[in-house]
């Protein structure tokens, strides 16, 4: 009897369990989860091991320091490590990209059009100057001057964008994060158009080495421009004339341009690495719109649970729509 018993516990913990998605922040980066919960504890002792241990791998460097900013943002744990290792340039870089972040929330809490006061983003970039003086080889505290510049009212002087984005690739040529910031600076909704979003994304594009994931760019403007244009439309009924927006000819060969140039050309035993996750998940998303089964399914594949909050936010219910897409492609 009790040999009976077991199998039939057996045979109900064998069936197989519902997927779900895992909206991670860090996407499976233990070791970042662990830092930025010391920071929210008022530790920082982890998080200077964490970027010491990171090293000059500039992807993953950006990555961590992206997510530790939006964690520090609401604490004085960075000020604190700042005040203790005064001559660390971990903790200038990070806390420059966490006054950024704090400019961001300010803009956010005021609203959409409201002045923010100058002086106030003129300390974010003043940070970030100073964490490039203190990490001179850093690729982030330009990716952070490129954020911020998008707050100044009117923007930068071209002349300047372009120094602080030509100092960003002379450091770190292809860092996706660093592209996507000017892209979205470009965009219609900050200080450019469609045109010039698109001009900029395929261009950085075209010359991307493969394996890479900057021409994930071009894809990236698609959802921009989406958002652009259904942020203006809400109250008026469906956006009109965007059924076709991930279907259409160009939006189609693109998509396949960016898989065949980075996936086609990114090594297929390399494990995806967290710094990847968001990126794929943009072009997953377009395959999975566009209809592109085949493509889909790898992207999918690829990502397992690991799913991003954005860009699934624009077109619904994050999860519903991961889901839905999965399972119209066969898998479980």
């Amino acid at each position: 009897m009790a040999v009976r018993r077991r199998a039939r516990r057996t045979g109900r913990s064998s069936r197989p369990e519902r997927f779900v998605p895992d909206f991670d922040p860090d996407f499976g980066d233990r070791a970042l989860t662990e830092a930025r919960h010391d920071i929210v504890i008022g530790r920082w002792q982890g998080v200077r091991d964490l970027l010491a241990a990171t090293g000059d791998d500039w992807a993953r460097r950006t990555h961590r320091l992206r997510l530790l900013s939006h964690a520090a943002a609401g604490s004085s744990t960075v000020e604190t490590w700042r005040a203790a290792e005064p001559g660390n340039p971990d903790a200038a870089v990070l806390r420059a990209a966490t006054e950024v972040v704090r400019v961001f929330d300010a803009a956010i809490a005021a609203g959409r059009g409201a002045p923010l006061e100058r002086g106030r983003i003129d300390a974010a970039v003043d940070a970030c100057r100073a964490a490039a003086d203190a990490a001179p080889e850093d690729p982030m505290p330009w990716v952070s001057l490129l954020s911020v510049a998008r707050l100044y009212e009117g923007g930068v002087p071209r002349r300047e964008l372009r120094h602080w984005f030509d100092e960003l690739r002379r450091r770190d040529p292809y860092n996706t994060e660093g592209h996507i910031q000017v892209l979205r600076y470009l965009s219609a909704r900050w200080h450019g158009t469609h045109g010039s979003m698109y001009d900029f994304a395929r261009d950085a594009a075209g010359v991307a080495p493969p394996g890479t994931p900057l021409p994930v760019l071009v894809q990236v403007a698609r959802v921009e421009e989406y958002r652009y244009v259904a942020d203006g439309a809400l109250g008026r009924g469906p956006v009109r004339g965007f059924d076709q927006h991930w279907k259409h000819e160009l939006a189609v060969t693109e998509l396949r341009r960016t898989h065949a140039r980075w996936i086609g050309g990114r090594d297929p035993d390399r494990p995806v690495a967290p710094e990847e996750v968001a990126d794929l998940n943009f072009l997953a998303h377009a395959a999975c719109y566009a209809g592109e089964a085949e493509p889909a399914r790898q992207l999918l594949g690829m990502l397992g649970a690991r799913a991003a909050w954005v860009p699934w936010a624009y077109t619904g219910d994050p999860e519903e729509q991961f889901l839905r897409f999965r399972e119209g492609l066969g898998m479980t």
